[in-house]
């Protein structure tokens, strides 16, 4: 390990137990990291897109993870633990990876993964390589709701997608 980097621990997934929906990031920020939730960075867009699904970003975060919950999301993320300094994705070094096959194998009712950037893409890709347990399952990459990623159409990509997955267009 580098001086400037140390081993973090990510979260245990948040939302529905039972998922139609799963949205898998990277790894959380270190503003999440600090926090103890998911997209906890202020200029994060996933709550504002949540928010267009009825979640107000205000409400507690306990709160927030009950409305998800209800609405059939659940979120996580590919890697378990890493080494990182810093919040970038590019700085990841030495990535374990959660047991993905494992949680799609127990929930019959998962319908659609969505990629929360490339990182999160190739996290995923290398998690799942060659297994059948997403034969079943839409998989989309979808823009990174990243501050750093400034693509415009994001939030309306985002909603639209998940509004479909959720039956509720």
């Amino acid at each position: 390990m580098s001086p400037a980097s140390t081993r973090l621990e990510g979260f245990a997934p948040i939302g529905a137990a039972a998922p139609r929906v799963l949205v898998l990031g990277s790894f959380p920020s270190a503003a999440s990291l600090q926090a103890g939730e998911y997209y906890a960075h202020g200029r994060n867009a996933l709550w504002p897109i949540f928010e267009r699904l009825g979640i107000e970003r205000a409400r507690p975060y306990r709160e927030r993870c009950a409305a998800l919950a209800e609405l059939g999301i659940a979120v996580w993320d590919v890697i378990r633990s890493c080494e990182r300094a810093g919040s970038l994705d590019s700085a990841i070094r030495a990535a374990l990876p959660n047991d993905l096959c494992a949680y799609a194998a127990r929930r019959p009712e998962l319908r659609t993964v969505l990629l929360n950037g490339r990182r999160a893409e190739h996290g995923f890709l290398l998690a799942t390589r060659g297994r059948a347990e997403f034969a079943r399952i839409d998989v989309r990459l979808m823009p990174s709701t990243s501050p750093a990623n400034a693509h415009a159409g994001k939030l309306d990509a985002w909603e639209r997608v998940l509004r479909a997955a959720l039956g509720r267009e």
